[in-house]
């Protein structure tokens, strides 16, 4: 049974020679929707060749044949700032890829395209996508280029100037293709392709990924790649329970502590309402006995009380028990 390269792994290492390029071609026409073709891969500051550079990490940075610059990058680490990370990078490369003193309409559309393996934010979907839109607060209506602008820059909206995000949760995909940048995803999760893919490029690196076809110091490499991945994620899986056990034992000794104080605070609350109840009883009990003893009537000890007529008798039929006894 064949076995393929992990996408992660294989992409910046075989997608640099030219002859590969239709495999990243047909990826990111499946996922942005339009015919892509790369022109070259470009080198930046946050490239680097080995695991010892950046771990367990993969950039790259291509341009197409619109002078656009996609950034891919893969990342198997949980990183609570990621979505900074995303925004430095694009910040990054457009900085790097404009020399100082030029024109600011020099500055190219970035494609930034995020293969992330690890919960990342909160969402029902597996690939989201974000770009910068202007609309009117007044009329709502959406701010366009002028007419010049379009021409020159080839875009219409004025957000369509501005770096656009693609987020593929990969972990989060049911395994079930119903198009080609499901398959894309499904390849991605699993490493797997069917025999009836029909995503552009997957054909293509179904025979170039193969792990079969590698050669012997590059199996080495890959083999090694592998396990720092199996690695990491039972290291991140470890600390992931340990913090979770952790928490739990946190959460209970200081929710009993809570419970207690709380419990303390009703009790006390609950007692001195029942005390002052009941001394209110007792004090209206022994104006009601000593009205009674001076001669004053029923009526009279009513006007005098907020007490019912029912009220006044129980007490009084309270008190004539107790002097009998």
């Amino acid at each position: 049974m064949n076995r393929y390269i992990r996408f992660d792994w294989a992409l910046k290492r075989l997608l640099r020679q030219k002859a590969n390029f239709v495999v990243l071609e047909g990826f990111l026409t499946s996922l942005l929707g339009e015919k892509i073709r790369i022109e070259r891969i470009l080198e930046s500051e946050g490239n680097k060749e080995t695991e010892a550079d950046k771990f367990n990490r993969l950039d790259m940075l291509a341009e197409n044949s619109r002078g656009e610059l996609v950034i891919i990058e893969v990342q198997n680490n949980r990183e609570l700032d990621y979505f900074h990370r995303m925004l430095y990078g694009t910040a990054k490369v457009i900085t790097e890829y404009i020399s100082q003193g030029e024109s600011y309409s020099l500055i190219r559309k970035i494609y930034s395209i995020n293969i992330v393996y690890f919960d990342l934010g909160q969402g029902k979907d597996y690939v989201y996508h974000g770009k910068t839109d202007f609309y009117g607060l007044h009329e709502k209506d959406k701010l366009l280029l002028t007419n010049r602008q379009q021409k020159q820059f080839r875009y219409r909206e004025a957000g369509d100037l501005y770096p656009e995000y693609y987020i593929l949760r990969v972990n989060d995909f049911d395994g079930v293709a119903t198009d080609s940048l499901d398959e894309w995803v499904s390849f991605l999760k699993t490493g797997d392709i069917p025999d009836n893919a029909k995503a552009p490029g997957l054909n293509e690196a179904r025979k170039r990924l193969l792990v079969d076809r590698m050669k012997p110091e590059e199996r080495a490499i890959y083999d090694s790649h592998i396990e720092a991945v199996r690695y990491q994620r039972s290291v991140l899986q470890t600390g992931l329970i340990e913090g979770r056990e952790e928490g739990e034992k946190i959460g209970l000794e200081k929710g009993e502590k809570i419970g207690l104080e709380k419990g303390e605070a009703i009790g006390l609350e609950k007692g001195e309402k029942i005390g002052l109840e009941k001394g209110r009883k007792e004090a209206q009990a022994e104006f009601v006995s000593a009205a009674a003893r001076k001669g004053f009537s029923e009526s009279q000890i009513q006007e005098l009380t907020d007490l019912t007529k029912e009220e006044i008798r129980e007490i009084c039929a309270v008190i004539d028990n107790s002097l009998e006894i």
